[in-house]
């Protein structure tokens, strides 16, 4: 199977190596369906739902499998613990630093793997979603931002069913009776008439707007039902932007050119 051009070989050792051990792991807990993986183009900005914390797996795992070496956008605070980190630095993930000191060099590592034909994930919401009936939430801006300076496509890969192996803030996998997870790759969304324009707020905010709406037109094609008519907004229900502790409301945060938040002022 043909994977990304002109990979380091210590790259490709790397992703082998995680990949030996998560894929028999994974393929072991759950049943899967992949539907349009291998219609990705090489160098896209791929845009998923977040309901779980192993979500990053069952999307990694579908995404290396059929033919590409899967970047997200990785807390820095990850590359500190140890295993974890050597993966996270041999794999090529790319590091954020959510006080947004290191925003810039994120966005421009992202925009050189896109150039070489890379593919980026991304979680717009930036941290599983605060909705009571996990449909996707309002989003940050960090895949706007990068689709419209580097002019990359954005395909919404959403998935559902790993949230009942592991329930969003669950603690422990809930492994019988086996699950099955579903990850669909939907088509590019149109962002053409936003393209080449001065980078403003009120841009960003419409071009996250028809990320979110992708994303979660792409999540009622698997679970079915009608989505909400406006996105769940955390700090429009008192809650936290980040964090386990949904109901504890923090001060207003400013956004980082990566879409993060951090502590300090009104976005």
């Amino acid at each position: 199977m043909r994977r990304t051009p002109a990979e380091p070989l210590g790259t490709r050792a790397a992703f082998g190596f995680a990949g030996a051990l998560v894929r028999p792991i994974m393929n072991a807990i759950m049943s899967r369906r992949w539907v349009g993986l291998k219609q990705i183009p090489g160098g896209s900005v791929v845009v998923s739902n977040h309901m779980s914390e192993i979500d990053p797996l069952v999307v990694a795992h579908a995404i290396y499998s059929n033919g590409h070496y899967p970047r997200f956008l990785a807390k820095a605070s990850l590359f500190k613990i140890p295993v974890v980190g050597k993966v996270l630095t041999g794999t090529g993930q790319v590091p954020v630093d959510r006080g947004g000191a290191g925003a810039g060099a994120s966005l421009e590592a992202g925009r050189k793997l896109l150039d070489r034909g890379g593919i980026i994930v991304v979680y717009p919401e930036g941290t599983l979603t605060r909705d009571p009936d996990l449909w996707p939430m309002k989003g940050h801006t960090g895949a706007a931002r990068l689709a419209l300076k580097t002019g990359a496509p954005v395909i919404p890969v959403v998935h559902w069913g790993d949230q009942e192996l592991l329930p969003r803030y669950g603690k422990s996998l809930k492994l019988f009776p086996r699950k099955r997870a579903t990850v669909k790759a939907g088509v590019p969304v149109d962002l053409d008439d936003l393209r080449g324009k001065p980078l403003t707020k009120g841009l960003l905010a419409e071009t996250t707007e028809r990320i979110m709406r992708a994303v979660t037109d792409e999540v009622q094609s698997l679970r079915g039902g009608t989505p909400p008519a406006e996105l769940w907004d955390p700090a429009a229900h008192g809650q936290a932007s980040t964090g386990r502790n949904i109901e504890e409301n923090t001060a207003p945060r400013e956004e980082s050119p990566t879409g993060e938040t951090r502590p300090g002022t009104e976005e």
